[in-house]
């Protein structure tokens, strides 16, 4: 069994439920501080978060990660326990094991290899490791960047270990993740007896030409990294439960996933709620309109993206492709004091879901990866 197995399955056989760490993160200092990593554990409300460095100089690459996971679902589902990691025909079963201990292990295991072959490398090697990823993200990542940035301290690299890999293991970086632009929508009408129609205002019926427009409209055409700005309805909520009152507002929940355009991600964020609201006053709406916000962030071809490429053809014996698809990562608040940012990570077929795992065959070329990836920027 490999180092980087049995680090994985100590990993894992902790139950570290978001924003829990369960004792990870300390198992992964014991690793480090022999190493000469400087520690500082940062415990921002319940949540527990480590920043670890070796080294002053730059270039400076941080491996980047979190410790908790999402819950297990029905026990009764999973055909092993998860929480007592269990390998059969070939796979490493356990909640987490995709997203992403087996990553965390890598980190440590390709460290300790990269160390013990180059003690005096250039630059700095650096760990950034929160237990709040899965849950609301408030207290994880984005203080510690907070902390980091207040003191002026940046990242050239960063490689955030999420289950990037599609199809095989290796197939796919993430380079930069879309931006999310949320609305709560509130239309206001008139409440009153169905059977009175000049008496009430359906809101149902006032919002329905503006969602059209919506719908119809195209925001932007997307650009070399990003597929074009979509916009959708996740919830739509009106109505007292009685089929003979029109209901006096309805609640519209909707996202966008939008590509940041060349004026950067501030101004396309402020496009975008000026355009939606441009719609909501041309229909001549009463409404209340409430916004949340999460940046993109896109990291182009470069020295890192060059790197990991490489090292990824070498370990795996598959050339990646760039993409930014998906959900949000804490590479977005990362981006905010590192210009090049990357995830990369074991396949997300059976993330969150029951029976998660990983194809134990793949584990090892993952750390080699990393590995790799330092001494093409650190040597």
């Amino acid at each position: 069994m490999s180092t980087t197995l049995e680090l994985a399955i100590d990993l894992l056989q902790r139950q570290s439920n978001t924003p829990l760490d369960a004792g990870c993160q300390e198992l992964m200092i014991s690793r480090l501080e022999p190493l000469g990593f400087k520690i500082e554990r940062m415990r921002f409300g319940d949540v527990d978060n480590f920043y670890a460095r070796r080294g002053t100089a730059a270039p400076f690459l941080v491996f980047a990660g979190h410790t908790d996971v999402v819950p297990t679902g029905p026990l009764d589902k999973w055909h092993t326990p998860p929480f007592e990691p269990t390998i059969k025909d070939g796979m490493l079963y356990a909640r987490g094991a995709a997203d992403m201990k087996t990553s965390l292990a890598a980190f440590i295991t390709s460290i300790e290899a990269f160390v013990a072959e180059n003690p005096n490398h250039q630059g700095s090697i650096g760990l950034l490791i929160t237990s709040d990823e899965e849950g609301i993200a408030v207290n994880g990542t984005v203080k510690v960047v907070e902390a980091l940035k207040a003191r002026g301290e940046l990242i050239d690299y960063c490689i955030v270990g999420e289950p990037t890999s599609n199809k095989k293991v290796g197939d796919m970086i993430k380079n930069g993740r879309r931006g999310s632009l949320s609305g709560n929508l509130v239309v206001k009408g008139i409440q009153g007896h169905i059977a009175y129609p000049h008496l009430v205002k359906n809101p149902i019926h006032l919002v329905a030409p503006a969602i059209k427009d919506m719908v119809e409209t195209v925001w932007d055409n997307g650009n070399e990294y990003f597929p074009p700005t979509s916009w959708q309805i996740s919830n739509m909520n009106g109505g007292t439960g009685a089929t003979n009152v029109v209901p006096g507002e309805v609640e519209i929940l909707f996202n966008f996933r939008f590509c940041p355009e060349l004026d950067g991600a501030g101004s396309t964020e402020q496009n975008l709620r000026s355009r939606v609201h441009a719609i909501l006053d041309k229909h001549e709406l009463e409404y209340t309109l409430e916004w949340e916000y999460s940046p993109p962030y896109i990291t182009p071809r470069g020295n890192l993206v060059e790197a990991i490429s490489g090292a990824i053809e070498q370990a795996y014996g598959v050339t990646p492709e760039l993409s930014t698809t998906g959900g949000t990562s804490d590479g977005r608040f990362i981006a905010d004091i590192c210009k090049q940012v990357i995830e990369f990570g074991p396949l997300n077929a059976t993330i969150h879901k029951l029976n998660e795992c990983v194809g134990v065959t793949d584990i090892e070329p993952l750390k080699q990866t990393y590995q790799l990836t330092m001494e093409k920027l650190l040597k």
